[in-house]
């Protein structure tokens, strides 16, 4: 008896089948591969601006004003909010600053001894983009404005630009650490994110 074998088309016909599903099969893991690293993308996105949320509210709620600084211990100049903040190991100048479209964050040492708290004060009006103890907390960040939450005795407490001069005479030669703190940034396409988020802060009470 006989066997019958392939002919040279049937082999092309079959080479070209498996052609065709061996293409598709790589394309399908090649989407899947893709949409994986977009997922992971956007995770480590997430988790990165949670951890920066979180660095910020630490930083705000640990203000401390130690009552050595003449001009006070919290100042915001409408890029640069400067504050000082009780760490461990002492007290630390910490700056949160928008610049080249960066949110970054600059901490000075901790210490204990007045004279050096005020040298990291006067040395954070000349930070330098390399810096160091500069973290670029968030690329992209296109706009960011603070408001400042402050009652005084016998006034209605209310929201307003810390920029602005606050009624009170006490204000006048040393500006007042607020009641609370709104951090409002608004994310630009290279951030990985749109839109705007608004982060209010209590602070501690302040001695006076």
């Amino acid at each position: 008896m006989r066997t019958r074998g392939f002919t040279l088309i049937e082999v092309l016909v079959s080479l070209l089948i498996l052609a065709v599903m061996a293409a598709t099969a790589f394309k399908g893991v090649d989407s899947i591969t893709r949409a994986r690293e977009v997922a992971e993308g956007n995770l480590q996105r997430i988790l990165r601006l949670q951890s920066v949320m979180t660095q910020w509210d630490i930083d705000m709620a640990s203000v401390a004003d130690t009552l050595n600084l003449p001009g006070g211990a919290f100042e915001f100049d409408g890029a640069r909010l400067r504050l000082t903040r009780t760490t461990t190991g002492g007290v630390q100048v910490v700056v949160w600053a928008l610049r080249n479209g960066h949110w970054e964050r600059w901490a000075g040492p901790a210490t204990t001894q007045v004279g050096e708290l005020e040298v990291q004060w006067r040395k954070s009006y000349q930070l330098r983009d390399s810096e160091p103890g500069t973290l670029v907390a968030l690329k992209g960040a296109a706009q960011w404005q603070v408001y400042c939450y402050r009652k005084f005795a016998g006034q209605r407490g209310e929201w307003s630009n810390c920029q602005s001069s606050a009624s009170s005479s006490a204000a006048a030669t040393r500006q007042l650490v607020p009641q609370g703190i709104r951090s409002v940034l608004t994310l630009g396409p290279d951030s990985g994110f749109t839109g705007v988020i608004t982060r209010d802060v209590a602070l501690a009470p302040q001695p006076n």
